[in-house]
């Protein structure tokens, strides 16, 4: 990757999910737009605050998807990232918006 780019392989979601009422919501329901996990599989020179391996939270209709070997992955900005989940915790508690 160069620059500030990030390659992220999307997390594959779970079928239906249930609200904190306990009503299920069908995997197809799209209430609103929703952001997504995904797994950091390479960054950039210039990427500062993400590494290989970590989490993180991102709008996946506002990125470029690009196909490596038959598989989809994602390119973004570091800058697009929304939060990041990582098991480093020099910095508190594991979770940074």
């Amino acid at each position: 990757m160069l620059h500030d780019r990030v390659l992220v392989r999307l997390t594959p979601e779970e079928g239906e999910r249930r609200s904190s009422g306990g009503i299920v919501i069908p995997a197809t329901a799209q209430v609103a737009r929703r952001l997504a996990w995904g797994d950091v599989l390479g960054v950039g020179t210039n990427v500062r605050n993400v590494k290989v391996g970590d989490r993180v939270l991102f709008n996946p209709e506002d990125q470029l998807e690009v196909e490596v070997q038959g598989r989809p992955y994602l390119v973004m900005r570091e800058r697009d990232i929304h939060a990041m989940a990582s098991e480093r915790t020099e910095h508190g508690t594991g979770l940074y918006l």
